[in-house]
C-alpha cells in the first residue's frame, strides 16, 4: 500500500506511540521508527491500559499495539483507545497465522503486521513499517459526516438473481467482512469470493476468524476449487483470484492497481462468466481497486453494490467506483447481507 503524495516542502513528522511489553522490542521500535526523517516515537507503554492513557493525553496520529501484555493487553487497550479517542492502530504481532489475532480489527485496529523475525533485515522491514504508519496516519477514525448514498448517475436496478457473490476490500476490510459475513445464514444459496488486500502472512489466520464468527464457510482458496453455495474462498497472498466456469483459477499476472491479488481481475472474470448473475461488493478501502472491474461487471448486467462513507473505516474505493457511475446501490454495511439475501433468492 501506498501514502499519500507530499502536500509540502516540509511534510508533517508522523506521530507515533509504541505499545509492547518488551522493553528491547519498545527500544527497537523507536529506533526503526526513528530511522528517517518525518517520523518521531513520541511515547512508549507497556500495556493497554497505559496506551490509552497516553492516548488521550498526547493524540498520536498511529498507535503500534502488541496483543500479548500484562495486566491490561492489547485488545483491552485498543477497545480503550477506540471508545475514548479513536485513532488509527496497527496492530504488531508475531502469531500472524492465528485467529484470535483478528479480534483486534473487530475492535477496531486498522492493520495489521508482524513483528520482525530475529534475522530480518530491519532496514528493508523498517521502510515497511514507516509506509504503513504515514499511511494509517492519514486516515480519519472519527465519526465523520454520512456520504453519497446512491451514485450520481444511478443505473435502474438490474434485474434476475445472482448466482455469484464478489468481494472486494482493503483497509478496515476484515472487520468489515466480518459484519457481513456474520449476518448471512448459513443456507446461504450462493458461492462467496473474496480479495482482500492484507499483509503476506496473515490470510490464513484471516480465513480462521471469519469462518468462526461466521455461519457459512470460509477458507483460502485453492486453484480448482469448486464454487459453492454458503462457501466464502478467500484469494491466497500473491494470487489473482478468477472464476468461471464453476470453479477458482490463481494467476500469478502482474499486479493490478499495486495489489496481487486485486479486485479488479476478479470482478471482470465474474463478469465475463457470469454477466447479469453476478453481484460485486466493493468494500472500505484505500485507493481505486475495484473500480474498473466494477465497471465491467455493470456493464455485463450484473449488480453493484458499494459501502456508504459513513460506515467506511476509508471511503477511497467505495467512493472511486461511486464516482465513476458504476454502482447501483450504496448502502450501510448492515444493510448490505439483506440486500444479498434478496438477490440470491
Amino acid at each position: 500500500m501506498r501514502g499519500g503524495p507530499v502536500t509540502g516542502a516540509a511534510e508533517r513528522s508522523v506521530q507515533v506511540l509504541v505499545a509492547d511489553d518488551s522493553p528491547l522490542f519498545r527500544e527497537l521500535l523507536v529506533r526503526v521508527v526513528g530511522a528517517e526523517p518525518g517520523y518521531q516515537v513520541v511515547a512508549v507503554a507497556g500495556n493497554g491500559e497505559e496506551a490509552a492513557r497516553l492516548t488521550r493525553a498526547l493524540r498520536p496520529d498511529v498507535v503500534t499495539m502488541d496483543l500479548q501484555m500484562p495486566d491490561v493487553d492489547g485488545f483491552s487497550g485498543i477497545a480503550r483507545i477506540m471508545a475514548e479517542t479513536p485513532t488509527p492502530i496497527l496492530v504488531l504481532t508475531s502469531i500472524p497465522a492465528q485467529a484470535v489475532t483478528f479480534k483486534a480489527l473487530s475492535l477496531g485496529a486498522l492493520d495489521i503486521l508482524e513483528k520482525p523475525q530475529p534475522a530480518a533485515d530491519l532496514v528493508e522491514y523498517g521502510q515497511l513499517l514507516r509506509s504503513r504508519l504515514r499511511l494509517l496516519a492519514g486516515v480519519k477514525v472519527i465519526r465523520h459526516p454520512r456520504g453519497l448514498r446512491r451514485g450520481p448517475h444511478p443505473d435502474p436496478e438490474p434485474a434476475g438473481r445472482a448466482d455469484l457473490v464478489a468481494i472486494g476490500a482493503s483497509l478496515g476490510g476484515p472487520r468489515a467482512l466480518a459484519t457481513l459475513l456474520r449476518a448471512l445464514p448459513g443456507s446461504f444459496p450462493a458461492p462467496l469470493v473474496v480479495v482482500q488486500h492484507i499483509a503476506d502472512g496473515f490470510t490464513e489466520g484471516l480465513a480462521a476468524w471469519l469462518d468462526q464468527e461466521s455461519e457459512i464457510s470460509v477458507r483460502v482458496a485453492s486453484d480448482g476449487d469448486a464454487l459453492e453455495a454458503g462457501l466464502a474462498l478467500i484469494a491466497p497472498a500473491g494470487h489473482h483470484m478468477l472464476v468461471g466456469k464453476g470453479k477458482v483459477r490463481l494467476s500469478l499476472e502482474a499486479p493490478v492497481e499495486g495489489f496481487r491479488p486485486s479486485v479488479t481481475p476478479l470482478f471482470r472474470s465474474a463478469a465475463e462468466s457470469l454477466g447479469p448473475r453476478a453481484c460485486g461488493v466493493l468494500l472500505t478501502g484505500m485507493g481505486r481497486d475495484g473500480a474498473d472491474g466494477l465497471a465491467a461487471l455493470k456493464r455485463a448486467g450484473g449488480h453493484a453494490i458499494a459501502q456508504d462513507e459513513a460506515t467506511s473505516a476509508v471511503f477511497g474505493m467505495p467512493r472511486a467506483a461511486i464516482e465513476a457511475g458504476v454502482v447501483d446501490r450504496v448502502l450501510a454495511l448492515d444493510d448490505i447481507p439483506r440486500a444479498l439475501v434478496d438477490l440470491t433468492r
